[in-house]
């Protein structure tokens, strides 16, 4: 398997397809198609970020599945009938087992449809584009790249529950979620700051979904998602860390059922839910003057200054706080709300560099290193793939003497 050629990135979600093609680390060209299943729409971009005419979208499709199939034509004629030499996929969870990107496999894939109860919203979205291209180009290489596997560093004291350990022992315990985020941003921190790159830094990803990462070196120590992408802060639709009586009481007292629960857990609560069903797009939240808006911003800054000061005590000081996502990228207000909570650790904010989403964002006096750093989690999974192949030649290379 050589390590040459283009690699097709495909980020497969709910209702939605993101598609990436790379020529070594050039990205080639982008495609975003959101809305499937209710009104899909196709947004493309060139290898210099030119808009592209995206693919047709007719029939309509239902699925990112049948997205994808919609995809394959247009990204053929895009690469001027290049070849693909590799496909690389994000999958949310990847268990106990899985450390780093791992060749696909019918036997793995069998493995992650295992774990589809601990990401309802994710993995069985990402393991359909598996299925597809396994079935009609089973000869081409696929790389499943796991957002859990960047956290396997992190102690096992932190990863526990207060379960019975024999529960630890079978994997019910912290995984934390995002890493290829974590990863891309832990990569770009030795240009941009060697101090931080080297020292204490919490990583803040907030979107839709929404969690943060203490790093020290460049390692994964704490973060804030747990089990599952429910837990740690609120997000979107879901609600962030909860304590499980609360769980025990809509089931037994207010008559739950449990496919109810889930559904209120992971789709009706956040800052959806805060805003008395209003949005759970930030944008809506910071544009909207009703007193529901307001109250859904405020819990989400507070939750999220306190987790910061939670991981920079798992780190024992704090050096930088990188902010990243949609909303870290590009939500001047929020993230000054974020830091004016935590002015008592030295933070201080550069009002203008924030309103304009500079890179550096930190006041003259601050004490902590503030950045804001767009994270690109499809640069990652092609590069994972290239090591994987990098890998899997140098096998069977050696293999042959």
């Amino acid at each position: 398997m050589s390590a040459d050629g283009v690699v097709l990135v495909l980020n497969a979600g709910s209702s939605s397809l993101k598609v990436a093609a790379f020529e070594g680390e050039r990205r080639m060209l982008r495609c975003v198609i959101e809305g499937i299943g209710t009104k899909p729409s196709a947004r493309a971009q060139g290898a210099a970020g030119e808009a592209l005419t995206g693919p047709v979208l007719d029939p309509a499709p239902a699925t990112p599945s049948e997205a994808l199939s919609a995809l394959l034509g247009w990204i053929d004629e895009r690469l001027g009938g290049r070849p693909l030499s590799a496909i690389g996929h994000r999958v949310v969870h990847g268990g106990l087992d899985h450390a780093g990107p791992v060749l696909m496999t019918p036997a793995l894939l069998a493995e992650l449809e295992a774990l589809l109860p601990m990401a309802p919203l994710h993995q069985p979205h990402n393991l359909g584009p598996i299925r597809v291209m396994l079935a009609s180009a089973p000869e081409l290489p696929q790389v499943a790249c796991f957002d859990t596997a960047f956290h396997r560093t992190v102690p096992e004291a932190e990863q526990a529950f207060a379960l019975p350990l024999a529960m630890f022992r079978r994997g019910i315990r912290r995984f934390g979620f995002h890493g290829l985020s974590y990863d891309f941003i832990a990569s770009a921190l030795p240009a941009l700051s060697p101090r931080l790159a080297e020292g204490r830094t919490v990583v803040a990803h907030l979107g839709n979904g929404a969690s943060a990462c203490a790093l020290r070196g460049g390692v994964s120590v704490a973060t804030t998602m747990g089990f599952t992408a429910l837990d740690g802060l609120p997000m979107g639709t879901r609600c962030g860390a909860l304590d499980a009586g609360g769980v025990l009481h809509l089931l037994n007292q207010e008559g739950m059922t449990v496919d109810a629960v889930q559904d209120l857990l992971y789709r009706r609560s956040g800052v959806l839910g805060l805003s008395d069903g209003f949005s759970s797009d930030f944008r809506d939240l910071l544009a909207s003057n009703t007193p529901e808006a307001a109250f859904a911003v405020d819990v989400f800054c507070r939750r999220v200054a306190q987790q910061i000061c939670t991981l920079a005590g798992a780190l024992g000081g704090l050096d930088g706080i990188v902010f990243t996502a949609g909303v870290g990228e590009n939500a001047a207000e929020i993230r000054a709300r974020i830091v004016g909570q935590l002015a008592w650790l030295g933070l201080e904010l550069s009002e203008a560099a924030n309103k304009r989403n500079a890179p550096r964002i930190a006041g003259g006096r601050s004490k902590v290193e503030i950045l804001v750093i767009p994270t690109d989690e499809e640069a990652v999974i092609a590069r994972q793939v290239r090591e994987v192949r990098m890998q899997v030649g140098h096998a069977r290379l050696m293999g042959r003497h």
